[in-house]
């Protein structure tokens, strides 16, 4: 995230240090919008991600892979160019004021990288109804018109309802077995469909 991830990471709230459960802290108002979020995110800064741009919609995050990042064959290890796609993906769809979670995810792995590559995620939102979100994110190593595309994630999110005041939000995740004509209770497309007319787009 940007170079003003310092004055971000030094506000960090407690959960990013303290190791409590999944969802303590999760819809309250410190931790919601991209860069609080990445502040609290242990599992993606301590791997040396930063978080270079955000905006609505939008976030473009950075990591250089280490040698321990490598598999059996000496290439990137598709579960971290994965997670720097996810981390990308979950900054653009958590926007201030709101919690969204990934609902499923996808990946295609174009070219290898390797230890010393610097790997770009750039994540943009492609559609949105209600409570329900695509975001498609390319994943670079090099920048500029030089750059080389090593994987492409498509990411489905969905946002929690505001949790009740002085309560955290609890973690859930839509099932994606709504049948064609049914639709969620809150008038939003149901769970796992954007445009309440079939089944997601495939990546």
């Amino acid at each position: 995230m940007a170079s003003a991830m310092g004055s971000a990471m030094a506000s960090a709230p407690a959960i990013a240090m303290t190791g409590q459960g999944p969802g303590s802290g999760i819809g309250t108002a410190a931790v919601t919008g991209a860069r609080a979020m990445f502040a609290a995110d242990v599992a993606s800064r301590s791997l040396g991600m930063e978080l270079v741009a955000d905006g609505p919609g939008t976030a473009t995050v950075r990591m250089r892979l280490r040698p321990d990042m490598c598999n059996g064959h000496g290439i990137a290890h598709g579960g971290y160019v994965f997670l720097l796609a996810d981390t990308a993906f979950a900054c653009a769809c958590n926007e201030a004021g709101s919690v969204t979670v990934a609902a499923g995810a996808d990946i295609s792995f174009i070219a290898p990288g390797r230890a010393g590559d610097e790997l770009t995620a750039v994540a943009a939102l492609r559609s949105k109804r209600g409570r329900s979100g695509i975001y498609d994110v390319t994943v670079t190593r090099g920048a500029g018109a030089g750059a080389e595309v090593v994987a492409e994630f498509r990411g489905r999110s969905r946002t929690l309802p505001p949790p009740p005041a002085g309560h955290a939000a609890p973690v859930e995740v839509p099932v994606d077995d709504a049948a064609p004509d049914d639709a969620a209770p809150d008038g939003d497309a149901a769970p796992g469909r954007i445009d309440g007319a079939g089944p997601p787009a495939a990546s």
